[in-house]
């Protein structure tokens, strides 16, 4: 669907809506103040939804799904469902570097456009909006499960069996500053496996390896 039905042609060329879509880089009058309103609206809206979607779930857990739910990825996937980015208003470095296309400024103007449609509209029909946004997202919600990394998911796993909690270790840095790439191995107890990752960052590496040790660990350990 296109930005127009979604918000009907009036209400996508409103004031509101027009700076929802203005980037700082185009003016001191930009889209970021409705950024910080549609971001809190948005987080209201998914969290009460979860709340009572899912009234056994504790409070880490709901945390958890809303946090994948409003993450900026989440957000520029959507944005670009609705080809948000061909309405942009852009300055020139940004609109040379591509920033139509970048995931940050996507889920910004998302984020705006719902604080301009609360302003124009009202709470109900901003409501509405996350509503049909969000809608096949909503009827595929991810376990709790699936949402963890996976260096929570074996360091669960172990917790669970009396197990000692995993070790990590850098075994390798290559490249200068900026553009390293690190190779870290992931240790467990008792298991004559080496289950070594490589990433960009030391984090990415831990968590490629700390993968490799789960799905080991939990086909052939437990």
């Amino acid at each position: 669907m296109s930005l127009s039905k979604l918000l009907g042609e009036e209400l996508l060329n409103s004031e509101f809506c027009r700076l929802a879509l203005t980037h700082r880089s185009v003016s001191n009058k930009n889209n970021e103040r409705l950024e910080f309103l549609g971001d809190s609206l948005l987080g209201f809206f998914i969290a009460n939804w979860l709340f009572n979607q899912f009234p056994d779930y504790p409070e880490g857990d709901l945390t958890r799904i809303r946090a994948h739910l409003v993450r900026k990825d989440t957000l520029a996937s959507i944005a670009r469902e609705y080809n948000i980015g061909e309405h942009l208003s852009l300055g020139a470095g940004e609109l040379k570097s591509g920033g139509i296309h970048r995931s940050s400024i996507l889920a910004d103007a998302l984020e705006a456009l719902i604080g301009a449609v609360y302003l124009s509209k009202g709470f109900e029909f901003a409501c509405d909006l996350i509503e049909r946004l969000y809608a096949d997202r909503l009827k595929n919600i991810p376990t709790v499960e699936q949402l963890k990394d996976a260096k929570t998911r074996i360091q669960e796993l172990l917790q669970s069996k009396g197990e000692v909690l995993p070790t990590y270790t850098v075994i390798e840095k290559h490249g200068k500053s900026g553009s390293e790439t690190f190779s870290v191995q992931c240790e467990i107890e008792n298991c004559e496996e080496v289950f070594i990752g490589k990433g960009t960052s030391r984090r990415k590496a831990e968590q490629m390896a700390a993968e490799l040790a789960y799905e080991y660990v939990s086909k052939h350990l437990y």
